[in-house]
């Protein structure tokens, strides 16, 4: 059974390669979905996968990529969008 979540990531998560790394580590594991950065210096993803694949990457985004100091991720369920792949949106 497939889940949504939506997500916001805060900390120091621009510019250092997070959108980057969250869709390499999305796609490792088999999740679409979105990811941007917002103007207020945080991240927003939204990631569509079975939930075992959500949890193992709700735990990376805890942590993000080696330059990233994640502080906090807010995360909220949402319906399905049915998303095909996993981008980086503007």
């Amino acid at each position: 059974m497939k889940k949504h979540l939506n997500l916001s990531i805060r900390g120091k998560v621009q510019g250092v390669w997070y959108r980057a790394s969250t869709k390499r580590r999305a796609e490792e594991l088999g999740i679409k979905g979105i990811v941007r950065n917002e103007p207020d210096g945080s991240v927003y993803a939204e990631l569509e996968g079975d939930k075992e694949a959500i949890d193992k990457m709700l735990e990376w985004c805890n942590h993000g990529p080696e330059l990233a100091k994640v502080a906090e991720v807010v995360v909220s369920e949402g319906t399905l969008q049915h998303y095909t792949t996993f981008e980086i949106s503007s």
